[in-house]
């Protein structure tokens, strides 16, 4: 450790060039895990240790300076990204290494790699948004090799690492609504490829349908359109033809399989319209069909219809009462609301006992519906 010390601040002592510093630290980076694999072989454990945490710091100090010119960003993180692949499949075939090491290099590979697409973007002098739709390449990329591996320990890190890159592209996309819709749907895309496999079925089949119908309302906000549902209902009144056909076919299955993205597509869109529109028709007509899908969700003892429709019900019935609300408690003593709220906590502390039965029951109940 203290050898390598002496050879980072080498070139700074011989006043070298940049470029020839950053080559000094990028060999000094592979030499070091080089020899932590020489190490397990051999079974020096300490030495293996001392090398693998050398190795990470040199990769941590030649990547970070390596973001200062466009040559070395592409050469650096382009390098660490072959190093960190190599040292996973090094460590995956070394015998009495433990899975969380093997992932974590693979998991850096992943990471290295974001760096030079994500700078492509500004290369080819595009906008952070238009950036974002390049950056999906590493998802992507990770779908196919998580779909490779398979059971490996490595899949769901690499697959999460992956994952976590589309969410930077989500978020380098927020500027502009067109590419946000477009992005998205590419992640929707990337999340129904991955819902193929049975094992990743459950989760990426949900979060494919979400963000395919984020995709959709963003789109239909970028459109400037005011009435939503005109979009929304005719998706809406087939999934939900499907989700009965399905339930008769499998009365185990969920309610949330079976409805919960048909009555998600037009309660949300018009949830936000409501609290954007001025008028009372729209959010009297979504309360009054919210009630109605709460009361047949607890009338068919279906989790999805009790648990959307209440919560539609309630932020509606929250934005229609929130002037009154707000009317009422300017017209009162500043001292009504403190008081108030002292009252409710000693009814709450005297009760508590109580309120807690009451809310496991409500919890077991909403257990118990499908």
């Amino acid at each position: 450790a203290l050898g390598w010390a002496g050879l980072m601040v080498l070139p700074a002592a011989l006043d070298l060039s940049f470029a020839a510093a950053q080559a000094g630290q990028l060999v000094l980076a592979m030499a070091a895990f080089g020899l932590a694999v020489a190490g397990l072989r051999a079974g020096a454990r300490a030495l293996a240790v001392t090398a693998g945490a050398v190795g990470v710091a040199g990769a941590v100090g030649a990547g970070l300076p390596a973001l200062a010119t466009e040559a070395a960003t592409y050469t650096a993180f382009g390098l660490l990204m072959v190093v960190f692949v190599a040292l996973a499949v090094a460590l995956d075939r070394q015998e009495g290494v433990a899975p969380p090491v093997v992932s974590a290099a693979a998991c850096a590979a992943v990471a290295c790699a974001v760096v030079p697409v994500a700078a492509l973007g500004s290369s080819l002098g595009l906008a952070v948004y238009e950036a974002a739709v390049p950056l999906l390449a590493v998802p992507t990329a990770t779908v196919l090799v998580g779909a490779r591996l398979r059971g490996h320990p490595v899949a769901v890190p690499v697959e999460v690492t992956g994952a976590a890159a589309g969410v930077v592209a989500v978020a380098m996309a927020v500027d502009d609504a067109r590419f946000l819709a477009l992005v998205l749907a590419l992640c929707g895309v990337l999340a129904a490829g991955t819902a193929l496999r049975p094992e990743r079925r459950p989760l990426a089949g949900y979060l494919a349908t979400g963000l395919f119908v984020l995709a959709a309302w963003v789109r239909l906000a970028v459109s400037g359109v005011s009435t939503p549902e005109a979009y929304t209902l005719p998706v809406t009144v087939p999934a939900l033809v499907v989700g009965v056909l399905r339930r008769r076919r499998d009365p185990s299955a969920s309610s949330w399989a079976a409805y919960g993205a048909g009555l998600a597509v037009t309660l949300v869109p018009s949830l936000g319209a409501a609290w954007t529109d001025p008028h009372w028709t729209r959010p009297l007509l979504l309360g009054v069909a919210a009630l109605g899908v709460t009361l047949a969700g607890a009338r068919l003892r279906l989790q999805a219809l009790l648990v959307l429709g209440g919560a539609v019900l309630a932020l509606d019935a929250l934005h229609e009462l929130a002037p009154y609300v707000v009317q009422v408690a300017g017209a009162l003593p500043r001292w009504v609301a403190p008081a108030l709220a002292g009252v409710l906590l000693l009814v709450v502390g005297a009760t508590y006992e109580k309120r807690l039965r009451d809310a496991r029951r409500l919890k077991e109940a909403l257990g118990r519906m499908r």
